[in-house]
């Protein structure tokens, strides 16, 4: 789960990491009353939308009176940027900066811990610097246990530039207390971006995203407090309720009912392979029922992107002739009209295909050769 900027500094706020003062607005006369409520109306207002690029797209501008206030978030608001529409903006007091850090925890899965990564360059694609200037970019490897230690920060610490040296103890501080975030809210990421040092010396996350692992919002009752409609695209909200593990993709055009997140994965590689597009990440699980499959095909089929549909399926705990089932079912009640390639294999495959065939549905054996079909079929909807 994804937190808002605004969200993001919220939880910050809690734990001690000092934030600029602002709130955030769902319209111009929002924005104007808390631009009012500063000793000066010099803000930065942000558009908050769960993607990254903002600023490139001319989300993010400054604002010096209140008549930039009110023109600069009436343009913010609603514009869109990548497939989000903007419908709320942080209203923040502008702060001056003397230099821009970088500072995040994230998971290390290849080294099964944790990972701290920081730099002195901030306000920049972190990646990005790591590919073309590596040795300005500080990685620190966390075990589990004991954790982050005080002489993995010392030792940080004592490689910063001469001029910044004098702001170790707040870089430390601003360190610490974002680890302590990142463990006691099971992120997966806790990222300050740029982390600041003002004029008079001080620390501050004037940017922050925290993306939460989902496995463990059961023991976050707060965070889950976070979620917003307007920021989860509809499918996946959908999906979601459902009980279906769903991510929408950009760019494809062909919508992919697997189940088991490795044959997914392979599925989309094996799509790749042959010219097409996914569209989408959806992993049915082990136990899926034919309710289950018709709830999935309705989440595919409503998304207006996806031409084809395949359904590729080994019944090892799930029946072939469940899937079938549901293939039936969702055929007749949703109408389908969408081109649909189906493999199934494994688990009652035989009853299966006897009842698909019943229907004039083919049924494919090979996972190669149907994803061939369905790139095949996907190009030809496009034409």
């Amino acid at each position: 789960m994804n937190l808002n900027e605004f969200q993001a500094k919220e939880l910050f706020s809690k734990f001690g990491l000092p934030v600029p003062n602002g709130k955030v607005a769902w319209s111009t006369e929002e924005a104007l009353g808390i631009a009012k409520s500063f000793p000066e109306p010099k803000v930065v207002i942000k558009a908050q939308v769960l993607t990254g690029g903002r600023g490139k797209a001319g989300g993010v501008k400054l604002a010096n009176s209140l008549e930039e206030v009110e023109k600069i978030s009436s343009e913010i608001l609603g514009m869109k940027i990548k497939e989000f529409t903007v419908k709320k903006v942080l209203v923040e007091e502008q702060m001056s900066i003397e230099k821009e850090m970088y500072l995040s925890f994230i998971q290390d899965r290849d080294n099964r811990g944790y990972r701290m990564i920081f730099s002195e360059e901030g306000g920049v694609e972190i990646e990005e610097l790591a590919r073309t200037q590596p040795d300005k970019v500080m990685m620190v490897q966390i075990e589990p246990f004991p954790g982050l230690v005080p002489f993995q920060l010392r030792e940080v610490l004592s490689k910063l530039s001469p001029e910044n040296k004098k702001h170790a103890r707040g870089i430390y501080q601003m360190m610490n207390k974002l680890y302590k975030l990142f463990i006691e809210k099971d992120a997966t990421l806790t990222e300050i971006n740029p982390l600041i040092i003002t004029s008079d010396g001080k620390c501050i996350a004037c940017d922050g995203k925290i993306s939460i692992d989902n496995s463990a919002l059961y023991r976050n009752k707060d965070v889950i407090e976070y979620r917003l409609p307007e920021d989860e695209n509809p499918l996946e909200r959908e999906a979601r309720e459902k009980q279906l593990n769903y991510v929408k993709l950009d760019g494809g055009n062909i919508g992919c009912l697997v189940n088991g997140a490795g044959l997914a994965m392979t599925t989309m590689d094996v799509i790749k392979h042959f010219g097409g597009e996914p569209a989408n990440f959806l992993d049915l699980g082990g136990g899926a029922k034919a309710e289950h499959v018709k709830n999935a095909l309705k989440i595919i089929v409503d998304d207006d992107d996806v031409n084809t549909i395949f359904i590729n399926i080994f019944g090892g705990i799930v029946r072939c002739d469940l899937v079938a089932e549901g293939i039936l079912n969702a055929k007749k009640e949703l109408d389908i009209k969408k081109e649909m390639v189906i493999r199934l294999l494994g688990t009652n495959d035989k009853i299966a295909y006897e009842m698909l065939e019943k229907e004039n549905i083919s049924v494919f054996t090979a996972m190669t050769a149907a994803a061939k079909e369905a790139v095949k079929l996907s190009k030809q909807q496009g034409v």
